[in-house]
């Protein structure tokens, strides 16, 4: 199964899912007890094991054996699982229109970016207008 498989399924993933796989990227990798030491509402330990199987299956994560533990690690990297999500999100409220998504971004009320940021962006925008005009 190819990388871009295993990321397309990413919007098939439950909230607690989800909140295991945000857990896991965070720390880079985690075991079960790692994993519910971080959840705001921990379900018992088996149910975070039983999530942790449902995950590997699925192809989200594979473990390794430390002593008497599994450690979990993601198979796919952050910034691929944040590129499907955004093309998930695009394509679900935005008309798979990269210009909305960006606009309904900046126009959050909390939003605040630095000039750093507004400067790379302005440079992305730049670079996307040459790109089309080739």
């Amino acid at each position: 199964m190819g990388s871009q498989n295993k990321s397309a399924k990413l919007s098939a993933l439950s909230r607690r899912e989800r909140e295991i796989m945000d857990i896991v990227y965070a720390a880079g990798q985690a075991t079960a007890q790692d994993i519910m030491d971080a959840m705001e509402a921990p379900p018992t330990y088996s149910s975070v094991r039983s999530a942790l199987r449902l995950l590997e299956m699925k192809g989200h994560l594979r473990h390794r054996r430390e002593g008497l533990k599994y450690v979990f690690a993601p198979t796919i990297p952050r910034e691929q699982t944040a590129r499907s999500a955004l093309r998930q999100l695009a394509a679900t409220f935005f008309n798979n229109s990269a210009g909305a998504l960006l606009a309904a971004l900046l126009d959050l009320h909390d939003t605040k970016l630095s000039r750093a940021e507004l400067g790379e962006l302005e440079r992305m925008i730049r670079a996307a207008k040459e790109s089309k005009q080739k």
